[in-house]
């Protein structure tokens, strides 16, 4: 059913201010933005890796992204996987009895868009996309490489991704983790315990094809980040309310 991580969305309360970190200082490419009405945001997608970063501005503050800003300020919203067939893939959704917020596709910025309801995926918003035929890659510094999944219970959680979406489990040393490959990337699910807490989206890991030049970039940014030895961790002031990991390694 799906291929791979299509997108993270995120919402954000200026989309100028978070273009100049996102594409100006990460140097992610632009790929398109567009105003759409129907959900009241402003949205733009920039290539990272084979995957992609959605930068969401609310256009209303009534509309459910201007209500997240609202309750949550800026940070992750969703989760976006690429299917190849979302009709195929709404029809063994609903055979399921998953929870739909869209029982049928919708026109949206990653091309034929479908949301599930965050019960069906452990408080977690998914969207599933099927891309247009003519969308093509764009090379960027940076990739992404996992994202991180807070959940009171880790195996529950895992187990309702797989069953799901068929994401077979990464072996990892014995723990409370569990990592689900999907595509390239991967899923890390940890207890919430050891994330403040929180349960559902917490953090993105990336990787940085050139490690010494986006540090020389931070640096010109006055990015505030704590640096290890080959890795990076930013302070989310600076990321737009992201919790994000750097790393040189894949």
């Amino acid at each position: 059913m799906v291929r791979r991580i299509h997108h993270v969305g995120i919402v954000v309360r200026d989309l100028a201010a978070a273009y100049r970190f996102y594409r100006d200082t990460l140097g992610l490419p632009l790929l398109k933005e567009a105003s759409i009405r129907d959900q009241g945001v402003r949205a733009a997608l920039l290539a990272a890796g084979d995957t992609e970063i959605e930068l969401l501005e609310p256009l209303d503050a009534s509309s459910s992204v201007g209500r997240f800003l609202a309750r949550r300020g800026e940070g992750l919203h969703h989760l976006c996987f690429d299917t190849p067939d979302i009709h195929a893939a709404l029809t063994i959704l609903k055979e399921q009895h998953v929870e739909l917020i869209d029982t049928a596709p919708r026109p949206g910025l990653a091309g034929a868009i479908a949301f599930l309801h965050p019960k069906a995926c452990c408080g977690v918003l998914v969207e599933l996309a099927t891309p247009a035929a003519d969308a093509a890659a764009k090379p960027s510094p940076v990739r992404l490489k996992r994202l991180v999944i807070g959940a009171r219970d880790v195996k529950q959680t895992a187990g309702v991704f797989r069953s799901r979406f068929g994401f077979p489990e990464l072996t990892m040393n014995d723990g409370p983790r569990t990592m689900l490959a999907v595509g390239r990337g991967a899923i890390l699910i940890v207890p919430s315990e050891e994330v403040g807490g929180t349960e559902g989206m917490v953090a993105l890991s990336l990787v940085a094809l050139d490690f010494e030049a986006l540090m020389a970039a931070f640096d010109d940014a006055g990015t505030k980040c704590l640096r290890g030895t080959g890795e990076v961790t930013l302070e989310p002031e600076s990321s737009h309310g992201v919790h994000l990991h750097i790393s040189r390694y894949e």
